[in-house]
C-alpha cells in the first residue's frame, strides 16, 4: 500500500506509453508541445488572454483579423482530407445525394406501392379499381410519376434539412476562433492531445486521403464539448472537418444554423418505419463514405449522464457498417476517441435527469444563459486516439471466424454479430486509451473510503496509491509534470469546488468529505472499469467476509466464488465492458493478481489446485483498504441490481386484480415509464429508511439497464410499440410471478431467491441488516408503492396492443431458455 515516493516530492515515473509529449490547444492560439509529463503552470491559460483582450483592444483586433484574412495556418487552405467549405458545397452534396440509385429506386418503389393500394380503393377510377379498361394504364402511370415527383420534393426539403453545409472558409475561420476562446475560457488548461497520437493519425489521414477513405471518429460522449473539441484539433491540425452526426434536438433557431455550416448533419431521434427517411439516411451515409468525406458519430448514442461508457447504440454505426459491408463503399477508417475531462460542464443537470426529472428541451435561451459556465475554472480536456484500423479488414476478418462456426448465421444473424462486435471492440478500445483525471482520482478516493472524511495526508497517499494501480493495470494516468501530488490534489479540488469536496474548519489537519456523493459518483465511475473484475471477485468474496468472525468462517469455497462471480458479470453484462478472454481465464488472472497484491490468501490441495479463498492477514492488519476499495467501486451497482430486482415485486398482480376481467397473467399489461418512475420513488423511499444504502442506485440509467438484462433473462415480457401513440408495456413473465397471501406477497419463488442473490453481494453496514424484519418491510413497501400501478391502469392484452404482445411473449420465452443468471 504504501507509496514508491515520498507524498511530496516529485511524481511517480510514467509507463513506457506516457512518455509521448503532449500538444495543448490554449487560448493564445498556439499549439504547445510539452514534455512528457507537462502540467502548466497556474499562471497560463485564458484568464491572462482575455485580461489583456479587454486590457488591449488593438491587440484583439489583430487577433480576429488574422483569423478572417486566415493567415497561415488560420487559412484551412491545405488540410488533410477532401476539398471542404467551398462556396457550392451543398449544392454538389444535395445533388449527390438525391441521384443516389438506392433512393431513387425506393421512391420508385413506394410510389408503385401506393398507385396499387389508390387502385384498389378506387381512387383511380373504377376501371382502374377493377383492373380493366383501355386507360387503367396511363392513368396508374400518370398517377405513379406524380407520387415520385412529389416524394422526391420531400427527399429534397429533407435532405436540405439534414446535411452539413461547408460552404464558406471565412465563416469556419471566424467559428474556430469563437469556438477555441469560448472552450478555452471555461476550461482554462485547454485541450491537450498525445504528439504520438497525433502524428500517427495526421500519417493514417494522408494515406486516407490519397484512396479516397473516409476516418469514422467513433468518441465517448459525456459532454457537448465532445464534438467541439474534436472539430478544434481537426481544424488546428490541418485535418479535414468531419460531418457529425446530430439529433435534431439540437437543431434550434440560429444555433442550430450555425452547427449546421460548421459540420452538423441533423437526424431525427427516432426514424420509426418511415422507409424514404431511413433510405434517404442511407443514401447521405453513402454518399459522405464514397467521397471520402471524414464523419464522426457517437457509438454509445446520447451523453452518458453516469460517467462511464453506455452500451453501445448500433442506429447510425448499422448504416456506416453497411456502406462498407455491402460494397458500395470500398473501405473507411474506423478512429476510437476518449475525451476525458476534469470536470463535466453538464453534469449538474445529470444529477437532476437521473432522479427522475424529465430532460429540459433545448432552446436558444438555455444556451446564452448557461454562458455563466463560460468563465470558470474546469481544468483541462484530454483527447487521445485509438490507433486507427481498417473496417473492411474488420468485416472479412469477422466474417472468417463465422464461416468456420459449426452453424452457419443467417444473414441478419451475421449482421446483428458484426454490429455488436464493432460496437464492443470500440468501447473497448476507448478505454483503452483514456486517461484518468486527477479529478478522477481524487473522487474515486473520498467514495471508497470508510467514515465521514479524510485528512490531506491519507488523500494524497490514497491517490498516489490509485495512480499506482491505474498503471499496474495498464491505464493511464493525467501528465503530473514535475509537480508533487500534494500540488495535484489541491489543483483537483479546486476544479471540483466546495459544491462537492468539503473542507472541515477548525482541525489541525485540512480534512474533507464527499458533499455530494451522486455527482462525485460520475467521477469515481470514469475509474471503474480499470478495476471490474477485481470488484467482482471482492464482492462476491464479501458475501462471506460480512458474516464476520474467525478466519475460517470467513472462507469460501472455490466452486461458491466461481458461482457468485458468474452470476454477477451475467448480471452487470451490460453495464460493463469486460474483457473478451471469458471468465474462467479472467477469474484465474484476478485471483491470481490479488494474491499478488496480498490481497487476498488462497488454499490450494496438494495438486496445486484452489480449494478456497480467504482475505490475507496482511490485507486484515491494514484495516481492509485495498479490499473495501473494490467493493466501494461496484457496491452502488449491486444496490441498484437489487432496487430493479425488488420493484419488479410492484408487478405482482393485487388480489383485487383476479377477477374475470384480468383472468389470466397475460393480460396483466402496465405502462413502463410509469413502473421506472415508481421503482425510482420506492428506491428513494428505500433510501430514506435505510434499506438502500447508496442514494445513486436510485438512478434512472442504472435501473433501465437492469430492466434491459431482465428482459433478456425472460424475467419480464415487455411490448413495445412502434408508433409514439402506443406506450411501452410491461408484465411479469409467469414463470417470475411471486405468490400472494392474505398478507401480501410471499418471501419465496425464483424472484425473490433472484433478489437474495444480488443481496448476498451487498453492503452490510450499521444503516442495513438483511433479516426477516427487512424482508418484511421491504416487500410491504413494494406492495405500496405497486399500489398506484394498478388503480385502473392495468391494460388487457388489445389494449397493450395484440401484435406487439404476441412478439414481446415470443421474445420472453426466447430469452428464458437462454438465460444464463437463473441457471447460476
Amino acid at each position: 500500500m504504501a507509496s514508491s515516493r515520498d507524498r511530496n516530492g516529485p511524481p511517480l515515473p510514467a509507463t513506457a506509453s506516457e512518455y509521448a509529449p503532449d500538444l495543448s490547444i490554449t487560448a493564445d492560439d498556439n499549439v504547445h508541445l510539452h514534455a512528457a509529463g507537462y502540467n502548466e503552470s497556474p499562471d497560463r491559460g485564458l484568464i491572462n488572454s482575455f485580461a489583456r483582450f479587454r486590457s488591449s483592444p488593438l491587440d484583439f483586433i489583430r487577433e480576429v483579423s488574422l483569423h478572417f484574412s486566415g493567415t497561415g495556418w488560420r487559412s484551412f487552405d491545405n488540410h488533410i482530407g477532401q476539398p471542404e467549405f467551398y462556396s457550392g458545397f451543398s449544392e454538389d452534396m444535395k445533388t449527390r445525394v438525391l441521384s443516389n440509385p438506392m433512393l431513387v429506386a425506393k421512391v420508385r418503389d413506394l410510389a408503385a406501392k401506393r398507385v396499387e393500394v389508390e387502385a384498389a380503393d378506387g381512387l383511380l377510377g373504377a376501371e382502374a379499381q377493377s383492373g380493366g379498361g383501355v386507360g387503367e394504364k396511363d392513368r396508374k402511370a400518370k398517377r405513379k410519376t406524380q407520387i415520385e415527383e412529389s416524394l422526391l420534393e420531400v427527399s429534397e426539403t429533407w435532405t436540405d434539412g439534414m446535411i452539413c453545409k461547408m460552404e464558406s472558409k471565412s465563416f469556419i475561420r471566424g467559428a474556430y476562433y469563437l469556438a477555441t476562446q469560448l472552450l478555452t475560457r471555461a476550461y482554462h488548461q485547454g485541450v491537450h492531445v498525445s504528439s504520438e497520437e497525433v502524428l500517427r493519425l495526421r500519417t493514417v489521414a494522408a494515406e486516407a486521403a490519397r484512396k479516397k477513405h473516409s476516418i469514422i471518429f467513433l468518441p465517448c460522449h459525456r459532454s457537448h464539448v465532445d464534438y467541439v473539441s474534436l472539430q478544434i484539433i481537426c481544424y488546428r491540425l490541418g485535418l479535414a472537418l468531419p460531418t457529425v452526426v446530430a439529433g435534431d434536438n439540437l437543431n434550434f433557431p440560429v444555433v442550430g444554423s450555425f452547427l449546421q455550416h460548421a459540420g452538423a448533419m441533423w437526424i431525427r431521434r427516432s426514424f420509426g418505419e418511415d422507409q424514404l427517411y431511413i433510405t434517404l439516411v442511407q443514401a447521405y451515409i453513402d454518399t459522405l463514405l464514397q467521397c471520402g468525406y471524414n464523419l464522426e458519430c457517437f457509438v454509445e448514442g446520447g451523453r452518458s449522464r453516469t460517467g462511464k461508457l453506455l452500451p453501445p447504440k448500433f442506429g447510425i454505426l448499422s448504416y456506416m457498417l453497411d456502406s462498407v459491408a455491402s460494397g458500395r463503399v470500398e473501405d473507411a477508417i474506423i478512429c476510437p476517441v476518449s475525451t476525458q475531462y476534469d470536470k463535466v460542464i453538464e453534469v449538474d443537470s445529470y444529477i437532476s435527469e437521473l432522479l427522475g426529472q424529465p430532460k429540459p428541451k433545448e432552446n436558444l435561451m438555455d444556451f446564452l444563459s448557461s454562458s455563466s459556465v463560460l468563465s470558470l475554472k474546469l481544468g483541462r480536456v484530454d483527447v487521445r486516439f485509438h490507433e486507427p484500423w481498417s473496417l473492411r479488414t474488420f468485416i472479412s476478418q469477422q466474417r472468417e471466424r463465422a464461416s468456420k462456426l459449426p452453424q452457419q448465421l443467417n444473414t441478419k444473424e451475421d449482421r446483428i454479430r458484426l454490429l455488436r462486435t464493432l460496437g464492443y471492440k470500440v468501447l473497448s478500445e476507448i478505454n483503452d486509451v483514456s486517461v484518468v483525471m486527477p479529478t478522477a482520482l481524487v473522487g474515486t478516493v473520498l467514495l471508497t473510503l470508510r467514515g465521514r472524511g479524510v485528512g490531506k495526508t491519507e488523500l494524497i497517499r490514497r491517490v498516489e496509491w490509485l495512480c499506482d494501480r491505474v498503471r499496474a493495470q495498464g491505464g493511464r494516468v493525467a501528465h503530473f509534470g514535475n509537480l508533487p501530488t500534494s500540488v495535484v490534489v489541491d489543483r483537483a479540488l479546486e476544479v471540483l469546488g466546495p459544491g462537492l469536496v468539503g473542507l472541515v474548519p477548525g482541525l489541525p489537519e485540512d480534512t474533507y468529505y464527499a458533499v455530494d456523493r451522486f455527482q462525485l459518483s460520475f467521477y469515481r465511475n470514469m475509474t471503474i472499469h480499470l478495476f471490474i473484475l477485481q470488484s467482482l471477485v471482492s464482492a462476491a468474496l464479501y458475501s462471506t467476509v460480512k458474516r464476520g468472525g474467525a478466519p475460517e468462517s470467513q472462507r469460501m469455497s472455490y466452486p461458491d466464488l466461481h458461482a457468485q462471480v458468474a452470476f454477477l458479470s451475467q448480471l452487470f453484462r451490460g453495464e460493463f465492458i469486460f474483457p473478451t478472454e471469458g471468465l474462467d481465464f479472467n477469474l484465474a488472472r484476478t485471483i491470481a493478481g490479488l494474491e499478488t497484491d496480498n490481497v487476498i490468501k488462497v488454499n490450494r490441495d496438494s495438486e496445486g489446485m484452489i480449494e478456497s479463498l480467504e482475505l490475507s492477514e496482511e490485507e486484515g492488519r491494514n484495516g481492509r483498504e485495498n479490499f473495501d476499495f473494490y467493493c466501494f467501486l461496484i457496491w452502488p451497482f449491486i444496490e441498484a441490481a437489487w432496487l430493479g430486482a425488488i420493484s419488479l415485486m410492484m408487478l405482482t398482480p393485487p388480489l383485487s386484480h383476479t377477477s374475470d376481467s384480468l383472468s389470466t397473467a397475460k393480460e396483466r399489461w402496465l405502462d413502463m415509464k410509469r413502473v421506472q418512475d415508481r421503482s425510482q420513488l420506492l428506491g428513494k423511499t428505500l433510501y430514506h429508511q435505510g434499506d438502500l444504502s447508496y442514494y445513486e442506485a436510485v438512478n434512472k440509467e442504472t435501473l433501465k439497464n437492469s430492466y434491459t438484462r431482465f428482459e433478456e433473462e425472460g424475467m419480464i415480457v415487455v411490448a413495445k410499440s412502434k408508433t409514439a401513440k402506443t406506450a411501452t408495456t410491461i408484465r411479469l413473465a409467469d414463470e417470475w410471478t411471486p405468490a400472494r397471501g392474505a398478507k401480501g406477497i410471499i418471501a419465496d419463488g425464483p424472484l425473490w431467491r433472484f433478489a437474495e442473490r444480488i443481496s448476498a453481494s451487498r453492503r452490510e453496514g450499521k444503516n442495513r441488516r438483511d433479516g426477516a424484519t427487512v424482508q418484511t418491510r421491504v416487500l410491504g413497501l413494494a406492495d405500496l408503492v405497486g399500489d398506484g400501478l394498478w388503480e385502473g391502469r392495468a391494460l388487457d392484452t388489445k389494449s397493450a396492443g395484440a401484435v406487439e404482445v404476441g412478439a414481446a411473449t415470443r421474445q420472453a420465452k426466447a430469452g428464458m431458455k437462454r438465460g444464463s443468471m437463473a441457471r447460476l
